[in-house]
């Protein structure tokens, strides 16, 4: 897989947890007739949401050329 396609996937599952967070925002649990359904826990999809940036950051780097490290020969 391409770092160009990587970060096309990175940046669809962005939007799906984004929109996850959103719709734990506007209520953690609900109800359909007598099933009490709970939502994702906040605090992992926001950790994820997190870690999502971080690796769509990575790629572009790559993509456009900075990657996001460098090498440090011994002796210098």
């Amino acid at each position: 897989m391409t770092a160009k396609e990587k970060l096309e996937l990175a940046q669809a599952r962005l939007m799906l947890y984004l929109k996850a967070e959103k719709a734990i925002l506007s209520g953690q649990s609900y109800e359909m007739g007598d099933v009490k359904l709970t939502r994702a826990d906040l605090k992992a999809v926001q950790s994820m949401i997190k870690t999502l940036n971080a690796e769509i950051d990575t790629l572009n780097a790559k993509i456009k050329g900075k990657a996001r490290f460098r090498i440090v020969r011994p002796g210098w």
